[in-house]
């Protein structure tokens, strides 16, 4: 990805000269970046950026970290499934979305979650702005963590709002057996699982089994 194209004073700490745009499209856009490394010697890389970033913005976008309460159920996590063209196959997700310009990520967080799976919810809590892909991108997402009243009679039977040409398929997965479900998933069907969804099973795993041991230590 990045390339010396000469040699500058020394410096202390890295930096971005210039970015120059190479080709852009309706939704993203492809960069030359220009930097110093911490050396002090100039490189370029190749980046990626959306092109629908609001200067109100604190993020490109959410992720909905959705959880379903429901009497005499285990609480479960709300996802996604859809296909991905960029992928070539359907991936499972967090409902997420991007920010519409003056909007903060609580009410984009909201919208999304009704727009995607037809439920209304609480927001409990923002992350910081935290980056997704940074060799490639400088997007940004907030994961926004909501709760789900399941036995409220708007919950019951939620209906999507999808747009034209969305297809969104709602994964309803309990908490309890949420890596061991997803493994299944993955074993049996052609489905590439968000790293944002797997990483929070594979915490909770390591939590349950020896929450005082680190994981590298496991046998």
């Amino acid at each position: 990805m990045d390339g010396s194209v000469g040699d500058s004073p020394k410096a202390t700490i890295p930096s971005v000269i210039k970015e120059e745009v190479i080709a852009e499209g309706k939704w993203v856009k492809l960069e030359k970046t220009t930097y110093t490394d911490p050396s002090g010697k100039t490189r370029t890389w190749e980046t990626v950026k959306r092109t629908t970033k609001k200067h109100t913005s604190s993020a490109d976008g959410v992720a909905i970290f959705a959880v379903l309460n429901r009497t005499l159920h285990y609480d479960c996590l709300v996802m996604v499934k859809q296909f991905r063209p960029p992928m070539g196959c359907y991936c499972l997700e967090f409902p997420a979305g991007l920010i519409d310009d003056n909007e903060s990520a609580e009410d984009a967080a909201l919208r999304k979650l009704l727009e995607e799976t037809g439920y209304k919810g609480e927001v409990v809590g923002v992350s910081p702005a935290i980056c997704l892909d940074p060799g490639l991108t400088n997007c940004t997402t907030h994961i926004v963590t909501v709760n789900i009243n399941g036995d409220d009679p708007e919950n019951i039977k939620p209906k999507q709002k999808l747009d034209d040409g969305e297809f969104v398929e709602v994964v309803l997965v309990p908490l309890n057996e949420l890596q061991k479900k997803i493994d299944e998933m993955v074993k049996n069907e052609n489905v590439v699982v968000d790293a944002r969804v797997y990483i929070y099973a594979m915490g909770r795993t390591h939590a349950k089994s020896k929450p005082t041991e680190l994981p590298v230590l496991k046998s």
